[in-house]
């Protein structure tokens, strides 16, 4: 009896030590099922994940509005020329980037913060939100904050892209607690894969064919056709009717009354 009694009392210690704690439920991964004629496309669930915690991934006022964002994990050689076609179109963009990206080119990220562009944060280590705990996604996003802060004038961050699109609600919660916003995206294609280019016409066809009201779109700095196909697009969307605004633009929208926004 008493041999049964120390077996479970180990197994239980076991046990408390082996489950981690602050753990999350199983993450989602950001997706989105298209709309056809350049409406907004349906998210289903993750609407409701992201008006509870603050996130965002769309504007939904209905205006033909465009909000360019870029995902910087390294350095391909494509990004100088964005900032050139963003710099010679007076388009506003954010770029989400990584400690990698940080550390590897400083220029550039000087460069974006130097020209009136967001730098967001993508994270130090490009970790799996969804398997850290509250105390390590801090980590990751103060240790970024702090790599920007040293090489450029932009000294804090308010915008936050998970790595690979994954999180849950307790991710988006403590992102939020942390004075971060959820910024994902309504519009993207499959722009990073370095060896699978497909000319600049192609990354320009899937923008345009994509486009909706309050488009967040998502593209990847590492991708020769976005950087030439940006120029055309940017022309063209504009020829649609459609200006370019600042992630700042489209939160600000939920803090002041439609009147003061629309001034």
């Amino acid at each position: 009896m008493y041999k049964f009694y120390w077996v479970m009392l180990a197994l239980l210690l076991f046990w408390a030590v082996a489950m981690p704690t602050g753990n999350q439920a199983e993450g989602y991964g950001w997706g989105y099922k298209k709309n056809s004629n350049h409406q907004p496309p349906e998210v289903g669930k993750y609407d409701t994940i992201l008006e509870d915690n603050g996130g965002y991934y769309l504007d939904k006022s209905g205006e033909k509005v465009i909000y360019l964002t870029f995902d910087n994990g390294y350095e391909q050689g494509y990004t100088d020329k964005i900032l050139d076609v963003l710099k010679k179109k007076d388009v506003p963009a954010a770029f989400f980037v990584t400690g990698h990206y940080v550390d590897s080119s400083p220029e550039l990220v000087k460069r974006m913060v130097d020209e009136g562009h967001i730098v967001g944060n993508h994270s130090y280590h490009h970790p799996d939100f969804t398997k850290l705990s509250k105390k390590k996604m801090k980590e990751e996003l103060d240790k970024l904050q702090s790599a920007v802060a040293k090489i450029s004038d932009q000294k804090t961050m308010q915008y936050v892209r998970p790595p690979k699109g994954t999180f849950t609600e307790q991710s988006i919660k403590w992102a939020n607690e942390l004075g971060y916003i959820h910024m994902f995206w309504s519009l993207a294609f499959v722009d990073w894969n370095t060896n699978s280019q497909k000319g600049w016409q192609s990354a320009y066809q899937q923008v345009i064919d994509q486009v909706h009201p309050g488009a967040v779109i998502l593209l990847h700095t590492v991708s020769e056709d976005n950087a030439e196909a940006l120029e055309y697009m940017i022309d063209d969307m504009r020829k649609q009717g459609y200006t370019f605004k600042s992630l700042d633009d489209l939160v600000m929208k939920d803090l002041l009354p439609r009147p003061f926004y629309q001034l």
